[in-house]
């Protein structure tokens, strides 16, 4: 009977092994650049200040009016009576505007 119970706890042995792997290969390759990339998007949206020109996820460009703590109001196109506040998530590029 011990034989069978040396066995099989020996056979563990690599299947622990290979989960061990499996997860440091996930974390390196999936959950780390994802934290990585999530530090980035937060501190592009701390950056963000007023006359700055947005794109959203949806693809629309425009200009930063106002900035509140989690919204902002966004001026479209060139007739300046399009401002529409939306998310600060809602935002996906900031493109700042070259001082000269």
């Amino acid at each position: 009977m011990s034989v069978l119970l040396t066995a099989s706890a020996g056979s563990s042995l690599p299947m622990l092994l290979s989960l061990v792997i499996l997860f440091v290969f996930m974390y390196f390759f999936m959950i780390r650049p994802q934290q990585k990339e999530m530090k980035k998007k937060n501190a592009m949206l701390a950056d963000l200040a007023v006359g700055d020109t947005v794109l959203t996820t949806s693809g629309f460009y425009g200009v930063v009016i106002d900035i509140d703590e989690d919204t902002v109001i966004v001026e479209f196109g060139s007739n300046k009576n399009c401002r529409i506040p939306m998310q600060k998530a809602a935002i996906s590029a900031v493109e700042k505007p070259d001082a000269e």
